[in-house]
């Protein structure tokens, strides 16, 4: 039995996969697969990548829907230094919105809240 975090992108799984494994160090693309015909030719089917070791699926919808993600559900990270998780942030943010700017929060020494322009929620941390 596997437990996995599945993220449903409009169009641009591809994208956001790609930005993540770029961002997060000891990253990696597991596999992907792609629609080849109809609307959706060349959107992602489904994909699976790792982010530190913990593995994430990714689709296309080919269907719309009335949802989307929500910041109720966030991807947590843990970075052992300030200059990566800044650097993470300052890229995540790029075309999104902050939720809770880089701060000492008392609960860390270091903590920021944002959706991505993708839409996916991240709460970036530097433990105490």
């Amino acid at each position: 039995m596997k437990v996995l975090t599945h993220l449903m992108f409009d169009g641009d799984a591809k994208e956001a996969m790609n930005l993540y494994v770029s961002l997060i160090p000891g990253s990696k693309i597991i596999s992907a697969d792609f629609y080849s015909e109809g609307e959706s030719a060349g959107k992602v089917q489904q994909a699976r990548f790792e982010l530190a070791g913990r593995e994430f699926i990714c689709i296309d919808t080919p269907i719309k829907h009335d949802f989307d993600f929500t910041p109720s559900m966030s991807i947590f990270v843990d970075f052992e230094s300030e200059v990566e998780l800044r650097s993470c942030y300052e890229q995540l943010l790029v075309g999104g919105a902050e939720l809770m700017p880089l701060d000492d929060y008392g609960f860390s020494p270091l903590f920021g809240w944002l959706t991505d322009r993708f839409g996916v929620s991240w709460q970036l941390n530097l433990p105490g």
